[in-house]
């Protein structure tokens, strides 16, 4: 995990990328033979990601996010929620206008991110 900006993030390092390929995955990418990094030709990207927090914590976020959908589809366990969700087509702009918007975000949920 590292602080950028005053948040935190988690490193992502494509199989592809210089990084991982100088840690060893250039032989799957045929570069095993390259010894100078910068000879290296990238197949994948190297960046950050938000950090979310443990897993236990995320997984108990979408199991009250499936428990909501059940509520709203009248489902008292997963069977009813099977048999009984609908699916919906929806468009870019239902979906933008189903987000809050007009509003700047003061506290950030656990369970919501823009």
């Amino acid at each position: 995990t590292e602080i950028f900006q005053g948040r935190k993030f988690k490193t992502y390092r494509g199989m592809g990328s210089i990084a991982a390929m100088k840690k060893g995955s250039s032989d799957r990418y045929f570069q095993g033979s390259v010894n100078e990094a910068n000879k290296l030709v990238p197949e994948g990207i190297e960046g950050r990601v938000a950090y979310k927090g443990a897993a236990a914590d995320i997984v108990f976020q979408m199991i009250g996010g499936i428990r909501s959908g059940m509520g709203y589809c009248g489902a008292a366990n997963l069977k009813e929620l099977h048999d009984n969700a609908q699916f919906i087509e929806m468009s870019g702009a239902g979906l933008k206008e189903s987000h809050p918007h007009d509003v700047q975000i003061t506290n950030e949920a656990p369970n919501y991110s823009m």
